[in-house]
């Protein structure tokens, strides 16, 4: 399979620590212009999947940075709201899909949809009602930043004209219009990711052929912090946390109870 690889990126990325990361194959994490790590929290999940929870800031752009834990080349298929960020096509994780490929123990940052071979359109937090994917009247999986890992197949001959192919997973039935009439009452206050400032970032093609099925899947769902309150995932309010018996208190050593 041919698709999109990132040169400029995954060589010489540097880093920090991988704290606020999430994924076996691959670490996954999300970052904002201005240096700020997403913190993530864990929500239930099943099997090789992987979901957290992360919070949203109104109007910042941010990057989605991988690092391939594995000794081999994977492709990795990212889906922001449900569209692939290299197409813009609503994705369903699939190995056709359009991926980029990360070297073995490659790190790359990923900042904007793809719009040409040395152009994005950066990623920013804004209201579902303003994102990319509700330009084309998709909110079928807002807020959620989808990561699928497919390591290269050893030993293989390139295949041909697979390039750009179409998700090999059949495609769900499409909502009622009840259900879209409700989804269209939340697209408000929920969040999503907008259609943002171009900026360069050139890529090259490369052949590459993906194992039949991801290794890993990890989904990162981002909403604003009033939202993540209200759901319980972080603690907001007035709570106090419990004071901690030997790192709170300062005082001297009091007499024991008998000598009172």
């Amino acid at each position: 399979m041919r698709t999109m690889v990132f040169l400029l990126v995954f060589m010489g990325l540097t880093v920090g620590a991988w704290a606020d990361s999430v994924g076996d194959a691959v670490d996954v994490r999300v970052r904002t212009d201005n240096g700020r790590e997403l913190p993530l929290s864990p929500a239930t999940a099943r099997g090789n999947n992987r979901k957290v929870y992360a919070e949203a800031i109104r109007g910042d752009h941010y990057s989605i940075v991988v690092r391939n834990r594995l000794d081999r080349r994977v492709g990795i298929v990212i889906a922001v709201d449900g569209r692939n960020i290299i197409s813009g096509k609503k994705s369903w994780l699939g190995n056709r899909e359009r991926m980029y490929i990360l070297e073995p123990y490659g790190v790359g940052e990923y900042n904007g949809w793809r719009t040409g071979d040395d152009r994005v359109n950066r990623f920013y937090f804004t209201t579902a009602a303003d994102s990319y994917a509700a330009a084309f009247k998709d909110e079928s999986a807002m807020g959620v930043i989808a990561v699928a890992v497919y390591p290269e197949v050893r030993h293989y001959e390139p295949s041909v004209g697979l390039f750009r192919g179409q998700s090999g997973s059949a495609a769900p039935a499409a909502p009622s219009m009840e259900k879209r009439a409700k989804a269209a009452d939340r697209m408000e206050e929920s969040a999503g990711t907008g259609y943002g400032r171009e900026e360069y970032s050139p890529v090259r093609t490369v052949e590459f052929e993906p194992e039949s099925g991801a290794w890993e899947k990890i989904y990162i769902r981002y909403e604003w912090r009033e939202t993540l309150c209200r759901k319980g995932i972080i603690t907001c309010g007035r709570y106090q946390p419990p004071r901690n018996r030997m790192w709170d208190d300062d005082g001297y050593a009091p007499p024991p109870p008998w000598r009172h």
